[in-house]
């Protein structure tokens, strides 16, 4: 599509945005209620599990989604990612036992390393490259919306109801966003039919190295989203806060707010210096919640935590699409959401292993993670040398 207009507001990016907006309430909404669902089913010693094997699949499919994204077409890839939250959502209440409930966490995470791969290739295909960080910023603060309203919504239909209710509902959810993306005009010039051969995915297509900052940036940052997950449930509960998806909405409407300016602010002053400021206010948010003693305390960290990720999401984006090859944009994008992918999941991981159940363990957790979050800004500060062409692009 043409780019030369500088305009970013089409009706295909609206659709965009309201694709993506279900699409992250869908799969969101079930993320609060997930870890006491699990525990009923006698899996208390997995939740963080619950965030990891997600997050697990979304990584492995990368090189895929990447992959299919430069031959087949950025549409298909969304619309697949999409689906398999469908099917997903409908099959949670079907299973009854720890193995089969983990089984299926982990085929779910097809979906997010589907989805945004996708997204993100599409829309660096229509914006201007002086404009990327707003209008990723825009596609981001769809996402946010639907983050914001799903864990809000899947909490009362949960309370209200029942959480099977509520599975139902994140299914339509999701259908809802592959039925917009069905009317969506594919951008990809020389787009291929799929066949299997290419799900054959040779050693220099997992991994485009010209975006190995961008990759380390999200590795850091990421970490501590995972353990945000997986730990603020039980956490909150221990607080004396009634609906578990309530940090999460202070979370995400804060993030709302600061998505507005943070894609301008960082095509007009550089990516690295968002991202510094960001992972700094990252660290202090962790450090709040290790400090937080009631409900207001953790809702204040949550509007911190949500500011530095409005910050980051967009600036990180924008800063992979332009380190990468136009041609090689899905790989691009892959393997920054590998990285992603991997600092979520470990994150989940390595924070349940350290709260171990016991709330005592709480500060030590979030401190330790606001550690590994500065060490994002130490490498933006002392490692990294900024290109000379991408320099030049870009200013």
């Amino acid at each position: 599509m043409d780019q030369s207009s500088g305009k970013i507001y089409s009706l295909h990016f609206i659709l965009l945005c309201l694709s993506n907006a279900l699409f992250s309430a869908s799969f969101n909404m079930m993320i609060p209620e997930l870890p006491a669902y699990l525990s009923k089913m006698g899996g208390a010693d997995y939740k963080g599990y619950i965030i990891g094997l997600f997050t697990l699949m979304a990584g492995l499919s990368r090189p895929f989604s990447g992959k299919l994204t430069d031959t087949i077409g950025r549409v298909p890839v969304m619309i697949f990612g999409s689906l398999v939250c469908v099917v997903c959502s409908l099959l949670y209440p079907l299973v009854s036992s720890v193995g089969a409930f983990l089984l299926l966490r982990f085929f779910h995470g097809f979906s997010t390393g589907f989805k945004p791969t996708g997204t993100s290739a599409y829309v660096s295909d229509i914006i201007p490259f002086n404009r990327r960080g707003e209008a990723m910023g825009m596609v981001g603060l769809a996402s946010t919306i639907g983050m914001a309203l799903g864990p809000a919504i899947g909490g009362y239909m949960a309370l209200r109801w029942n959480i099977n209710v509520m599975f139902q509902l994140s299914a339509v959810f999701a259908l809802l966003s592959v039925v917009i993306l069905i009317g969506m005009k594919e951008t990809l010039a020389n787009k291929q039919r799929f066949r299997l051969s290419l799900l054959k995915i040779k050693g220099d297509e997992i991994f485009e190295p010209l975006v190995w900052s961008p990759v380390i940036i999200c590795f850091l940052t990421y970490f501590s989203y995972g353990a945000m997950l997986t730990i603020i449930p039980d956490f909150g509960a221990f607080l004396g806060v009634a609906n578990k998806g309530m940090f999460f909405t202070y979370f995400t409407a804060s993030s709302i707010g600061i998505r507005l300016l943070a894609g301008k602010v960082s095509d007009r002053y550089g990516r690295v210096p968002v991202l510094k400021i960001s992972a700094i206010l990252m660290a202090a948010s962790m450090l709040m919640m290790g400090l937080a003693g009631s409900p207001a305390l953790l809702m204040a960290s949550a509007v911190v935590y949500g500011i530095s990720v409005g910050l980051n999401s967009p600036a990180v984006t924008a800063w992979t699409i332009d380190l990468g090859q136009p041609e090689h944009r899905g790989r691009a994008l892959a393997s920054m959401y590998i990285a992603m992918e991997v600092g979520i999941g470990l994150g989940a991981y390595f924070s349940a292993f350290v709260y171990n159940n016991k709330s005592t363990n709480f500060p030590v957790t979030f401190y330790l993670f606001a550690g590994i979050t500065l060490m994002a800004t130490l490498y933006l500060t002392f490692f990294y040398k900024k290109p000379a062409l991408v320099a030049k692009e870009c200013q």
